[in-house]
């Protein structure tokens, strides 16, 4: 019998397949689902900066009635659908999740600054959670900014939430830095227990016919595994906190892959959505099976043997080849 066991965030789960931040888990039917298909851990879907801001405009209207600016400020925020529910409801939502079921269920954070994110994280902790996961979603579209500037503007969110919460910190990183090792090293540095790797940024779209923007949500494929798998494998026993690989993990070879470039979970999303939360059962069993046919007695055995530091040509993962696989197609 294979071992399915790995650990993230300091958390001991049965099996590396955890649920990333998605609608599914507003229900706790659905939770529970997951639970019983052998989901080992749950990332709630995100609190957004924008709906804390939205409370506290809210909240100073109602004392100041009469002050149109606050009635005007609210018009610049976006209007967020099935998302656009209070931090408070966020919060009680959590607590009845972790009443519900015997899985970690993990919160989520999506912003940019400090201030209110730092009162949420404490108040998320106090609500059950067993970590936190920080959503760092931010276009950096002004000219002016510097990317050193960005980054330590990041650096300062991370630190400041670190030393105000007890549990563990994951952050959830886009590929778009210049210099990502470095950024993931002073991340670690700053408190972060994990990180995800890739965020999907959802691009928007042109209406043709309306002449306006629109939001466009696709889902992901196994071709998009490719990316984070590449720098799981090279950040893999360099830098030392935990790694998750998301985006693109689709079925048990898509779950090998990452365990063996280093990742210690995969957070699944686009899957479920669209195959069904029984996908869970399924890629386990495929997993099984494939870790006995090939004498695989553990997934720890299998964790980091393909990252850049134990394959024999450690260039693959970089530069190297480059030419040649151009040419081969």
């Amino acid at each position: 019998m294979v071992d399915l066991k790995t650990t993230y965030l300091g958390l001991d789960l049965k099996n590396p397949l955890v649920a990333s931040s998605s609608p599914l888990s507003q229900k706790v039917e659905n939770v529970q689902q997951m639970e019983r298909a052998g989901v080992s851990a749950v990332v709630m879907y995100s609190l957004f900066e924008e709906q804390i801001i939205q409370e506290s405009l809210k909240l100073h209207r109602d004392l100041e009635r009469g002050a149109q600016a606050f009635a005007e400020a609210m018009e610049y925020l976006p209007v967020y659908g099935q998302y656009s529910i209070g931090p408070e409801t966020y919060l009680e939502r959590l607590s009845n999740l972790k009443k519900s079921v015997n899985i970690p269920i993990i919160g989520s954070l999506n912003g940019v600054s400090t201030g209110g994110w730092t009162e949420y994280a404490q108040k998320i902790e106090q609500a059950g959670a067993d970590a936190l996961e920080l959503n760092l979603y931010f276009l950096a579209a002004d000219p002016e900014l510097q990317s050193g500037e960005l980054e330590d503007q990041h650096i300062a969110l991370v630190s400041e939430i670190r030393k105000q919460v007890n549990i563990p910190i994951a952050v959830k990183l886009s590929p778009f830095y210049t210099a990502l090792p470095h950024f993931a090293q002073r991340l670690a540095d700053a408190g972060a227990n994990g990180l995800v790797l890739f965020n999907r940024f959802y691009q928007p779209d042109f209406d043709l016919e309306e002449l306006e923007v629109v939001p466009n949500l696709v889902l992901s494929t196994s071709h998009e595994l490719r990316l984070p798998l590449r720098w799981i494998a090279i950040l893999y026993g360099r830098i030392q906190t935990d790694l998750a690989l998301t985006t693109g993990v689709h079925n048990a070879s898509d779950v090998i892959k990452a365990m063996m470039a280093g990742a210690k979970v995969t957070t699944i999303a686009s899957e479920f959505l669209q195959n069904g939360i029984e996908r869970a059962s399924e890629m386990l069993t495929d997993i099984e099976t494939w870790m006995d046919e090939h004498e695989y007695e553990s997934i720890e055995q299998m964790q980091g043997s393909m990252s850049q530091q134990s394959i024999a040509e450690p260039a693959t993962l970089e530069r190297a080849n480059y030419m040649k696989v151009l040419s081969s197609y």
